[in-house]
């Protein structure tokens, strides 16, 4: 059996989120977008409401989102986006952002993410970027399945959008030592095992909820200098400086890096096909768990695709946010 070409679109690299967005009409299409209120939550969001959509702005930081909010509202012309409190690692806000959304929901772009320079907690004593990144996430899409299968049926289709890194390729899933309790913390390791896990959740959720007209897609936004950075260590600063210099990224502008994000969340080619994760525009190629990141910058490990880890990850998840 040959294998499949990899879905390809007209973008690239340099393509920005309006030039995705361009002669597109959203109106009456409604979208969530984690972590709007800084870098490319916003750049998603102010696109978005550019054509047309009705936007809700899911932030910890009320505040900050209304200052977003205003200031999309002015630049688009468009609707104001509304603006809801969303702490994911927190789940007594993210049920209640749950069971305040009514009616159906066409588009969840789950974008926010958190970088820790040393080991935090939840309450739950999760570890804080597996927590946020991946299980608050989780139970954002699972408690507005509902929401989503409704927009499916009367737009044919609902997508969500999983923004995942390239960092994936540094850590695959330790079921046995999730929370870092017995190995070392290292918040490199524990971020890229979130962002496998985000590549991860775009494969189950598909698997799930395809048959409900639901498709999930990860992405790699590539190298923006934005707020996420702003924690690192003086160690994850020097070895984020290192991959560029080893020619694994070069950095984008915000406006380019929310560009995969639309086109996950608006391309034809993604509209009814899900488990994918996309690289500059383009659904990106495997590449073996052993692969070296400076050689395969813009592909994929196989942890971050593999259907029974994916499925794994989802009932051990699950199990852990019942809990």
């Amino acid at each position: 059996m040959m294998a499949r070409a990899p879905l390809s679109t007209p973008f690239t690299a340099s393509s920005t989120a309006d030039e995705v967005a361009r002669s597109l009409d959203l109106t009456g299409i409604r979208a969530i977008v984690t972590g709007a209120s800084s870098g490319i939550g916003i750049e998603t969001a102010r696109a978005l409401t550019a054509a047309g959509a009705e936007v809700t702005l899911a932030v910890r930081n009320t505040a900050a989102g209304d200052a977003v909010a205003g200031s999309i509202e002015s630049s688009t012309g468009g609707i104001r986006p509304r603006v809801v409190r969303l702490d994911l690692a927190d789940r007594a806000t993210v049920t209640s952002f749950v069971d305040a959304w009514s009616g159906p929901l066409h588009l969840l772009v789950n974008n926010a993410g958190v970088v820790t320079g040393g080991l935090e907690r939840t309450r739950e004593g999760w570890e804080l970027q597996f927590a946020t990144n991946h299980l608050g996430h989780l139970a954002l899409a699972i408690g507005l399945h509902r929401a989503l299968a409704l927009g499916a049926s009367d737009r044919d289709g609902a997508r969500i959008v999983s923004v995942s890194s390239t960092a994936h390729m540094r850590s695959g899933i330790d079921f046995d030592d999730l929370h870092f309790e017995r190995r070392d913390y290292d918040p490199q390791i524990a971020y890229a095992q979130s962002k496998t896990a985000n590549s991860l959740f775009a494969v189950e959720a598909t698997r799930l909820w395809a048959s409900d007209g639901i498709v999930a897609n990860a992405v790699n936004p590539g190298g923006v200098a934005t707020g996420l950075q702003r924690n690192f260590t003086a160690r994850q600063k020097q070895s984020l400086d290192a991959a560029e210099a080893a020619g694994v990224f070069t950095y984008k502008t915000v406006q380019q890096g929310a560009a995969t994000t639309m086109v996950a969340a608006l391309a034809p080619q993604f509209a009814h096909s899900g488990g994918h994760y996309l690289d500059d525009s383009q659904e990106a190629y495997t590449v073996p768990n052993d692969a070296d990141l400076a050689q395969h910058p813009h592909g994929v490990k196989e942890w971050a695709l593999d259907p029974a880890i994916a499925e794994r990850l989802w009932a051990v998840s699950t199990d852990l946010l019942r809990t």
